[in-house]
């Protein structure tokens, strides 16, 4: 069965917006790359190369650059949005008078609006309307193995089945592959804890503290990332799939993901404006953690890590006395 290769623009030239846009460009079908600055999109497309995020990575001669919003979303049904989370409903105020009414939304983009701790489809909703299709795209992925055409799974989530199914084909290639799921505030909450969570395993190793610890933090915190998914709708399933689990795993362990260096800095004694400056990109987990301890306290949600990430970030509690809070709870089941 031939899938059919429509067009699509991406929104974002960050290296998770050019990673995907080199990916769908590997699946087949016209391409858009879209970048706010002039004078960057300029200068990647004379190098062919996004030398500032993904240095030393060429860019297929079918992606299309442009800095120019209208133009890059003419002839567009399908737009996918991969910019920072503060960034994200000022960009969708931007496409609110330039899409037509066939236009399908998804996003990339990790994290929870900065201020109001809202998930990303109630942003989207509330800008755009809620009869615009939308779907999510996350799970455990690196901007620059996916550039490569590294193997990579991801869940693409939507209420519009159809949707789902569409970007899930388009995306799709020998070393990539996309499932399908209608658990949005699930797959989204999965994305947005999963930073917080990944700088208290790099604080962890970055005091030295061993596998033991490490393993500890990512089981406990798989446990409020699911308490928490729960109650704002969320499905306990998802949290054990890609979404969940697999991208805490990969954000927890690997020195690729900015939120766990940033960890490992702070650990090793760093103040956290030198280890912002040294990263030199987004971290999302440092206003994710602070958007996340708000809706725990609201809620009523048990998040004891993420109250000691936040302790570390906002309040310059030391790494090793967040630590010791921790190990320092009652005692309690498990399961409870």
């Amino acid at each position: 069965m031939t899938k059919t290769l429509y067009p699509i623009t991406v929104l974002g030239a960050g290296s998770w917006g050019t990673a995907l846009a080199i990916q769908l460009c590997r699946a087949g079908g016209p391409v858009t790359l879209w970048g706010h600055e002039p004078e960057l999109m300029a200068d990647i497309d004379t190098a062919r190369c996004n030398e500032r995020y993904l240095p030393g990575i060429p860019l297929p001669e079918s992606l299309h650059l442009s800095a120019d919003l209208s133009t890059a979303l003419a002839g567009v049904q399908d737009v996918l949005v991969v910019v920072p989370s503060h960034a994200f409903r000022a960009v969708l105020d931007q496409l609110r008078d330039v899409l037509d009414g066939e236009t399908r939304l998804a996003w990339a983009t990790k994290g929870l609006e900065s201020g109001s701790g809202k998930l990303l489809h109630e942003v989207a909703g509330e800008v755009l309307g809620e009869a615009v299709p939308m779907a999510v795209v996350s799970g455990p992925t690196f901007a620059r193995e996916v550039a490569e055409g590294l193997p990579t799974a991801v869940t693409v989530a939507s209420n519009d089945e159809g949707f789902a199914a569409d970007l899930a084909a388009r995306l799709h290639s020998s070393t990539f592959r996309a499932y399908t799921s209608h658990d949005v505030p699930g797959v989204e909450v999965g994305g947005a804890v999963k930073n917080v969570l990944a700088i208290a395993a790099g604080i962890a190793d970055g005091l030295g503290y061993g596998a033991n610890a490490r393993t500890a933090l990512i089981t406990r915190g798989l446990a409020e990332m699911m308490r928490l998914g729960e109650v704002l709708g969320g499905q306990r399933e998802t949290f054990m799939g890609l979404a969940g689990l697999g991208d805490l795993v990969l954000t927890c362990t690997d020195d690729q993901s900015r939120n766990r260096r940033l960890g490992l800095a702070l650990g090793r004694g760093q103040r956290l404006e030198e280890a912002l400056a040294a990263i030199d990109q987004v971290v999302e987990g440092v206003q994710t953690a602070r958007e996340v301890r708000e809706l725990a306290l609201s809620r009523g949600v048990d998040m004891p890590i993420t109250e000691q990430v936040y302790a570390v970030l906002y309040e310059a509690r030391k790494p090793k006395k967040a630590v010791k809070a921790l190990l320092d709870r009652h005692q309690k089941p498990e399961l409870s």
